[in-house]
């Protein structure tokens, strides 16, 4: 076990009463709040070096931080010191938004799982644009997730995503499209053939666009989702968002199986694997890939990366294991 697993998550988990987003929210504001001498401490101990190259992007490793941990880029200088070859964040949107109501983010601890029904509660495409233009290069790429805004009708959703792009494209190496959530009315639908057309055909320019999809589509959805990525010019696709099925919750978490929102963590493990397998083989490796979903271990990510993907991300791994698993699996490479 390690220090964080025996020391500091027992802690974290206890931050706001056991309320999971109470702590997410003290944990991001001390991470922003640490100093650079600290920062390159954390640096020496968890930065690796084993460098990739995907979409034009060269990446000092191949692990990344998943959207949804730091949405707004409040703590960007931290990510990297903790061993992250690469930051995505957001999902950001072209209207700022609350999300929906409270309590909206559940940890399954017996599970190693999470459930979540945030509902893109960011701070708006214009904020985030004006924090990276303020905050400059972050020594890592940075991505940045694109989501529709919950006010904005299905049929304006491509103008509302060309929004976000025109204010953030210049700060991301690349852009995320988010069109698989499940926690905002209808974005799933978006991610039908014809719409995913509409939207790859307006988020045109030099910043690589890559395409993020559900776990919970069938193998045909999938397969035509990716004949469109490769017909409009996607950069890649990230695989997977979070689920909607509950299959391998332990007996203790059952209760919490009735909450709504998106499932992620240990559960998905295997359902991410699978799908990043049929990705890899029906795009005979022409797409890039971004491995996410349920990464607790090395040996997880490295079974990703054997089905295909060419980079990964961490979330729950991240929130249940600390940064030896980012540099357990960077250094697994």
């Amino acid at each position: 076990m390690t220090l964080f697993e025996s020391a500091v998550r027992p802690v974290l988990f206890r931050v706001g009463g056991g309320d999971a987003e109470k702590a997410h929210e003290f944990t991001l504001g001390r991470l922003a709040g640490l100093p650079a001498p600290v920062r390159s401490l954390m640096r020496a101990r968890y930065a690796t070096d084993r460098p990739v190259e995907a979409f034009g992007v060269r990446f000092p490793n191949p692990v990344g931080l998943a959207a949804g941990m730091d949405k707004n880029g409040v703590a960007l200088p931290a990510w990297p010191a903790l061993g992250f070859g690469f930051v995505e964040v957001g999902t950001v949107t072209a209207h700022a938004q609350p999300g929906n109501d409270k309590p909206r983010l559940f940890r399954l601890r017996d599970s190693e799982a999470i459930i979540n029904r945030m509902g893109f509660n960011n701070a708006g495409a214009a904020a985030l644009a004006e924090r990276l233009r303020a905050l400059g290069p972050i020594g890592v790429p940075l991505g940045v997730s694109l989501g529709k805004s919950k006010v904005t009708p299905l049929g304006e959703a491509v103008e509302d995503y060309l929004t976000s792009y025109r204010l953030l494209h210049p700060y991301a190496d690349y852009i995320a499209v988010n069109v698989s959530s499940p926690n905002t009315p209808g974005l799933r639908t978006l991610q039908d053939k014809d719409a995913v057309a509409d939207l790859l055909g307006a988020l045109r320019g030099e910043t690589p666009v890559l395409v993020k999809i559900a776990p919970d589509l069938t193998e045909p959805a999938i397969a035509e989702l990716l004949e469109v990525c490769l017909s409009h010019g996607a950069a890649g696709v990230i695989a997977t968002n979070t689920t909607l099925a509950r299959e391998g919750l332990a007996a203790a978490d059952q209760p919490r199986a009735t909450e709504a929102g998106g499932l992620s963590g240990a559960p998905l493990t295997e359902k991410a694997r699978k799908v990043v397998h049929f990705v890899h083989t029906e795009t005979d490796g022409k797409l890039p890939i971004i491995g996410v979903g349920g990464i607790m271990c090395t040996d997880d990510a490295t079974r990703l990366f054997d089905a295909g993907a060419t980079l990964v991300q961490l979330y729950s791994g991240f929130i249940y294991h600390g940064p030896s698993l980012v540099r357990g699996v960077a250094r697994s490479r």
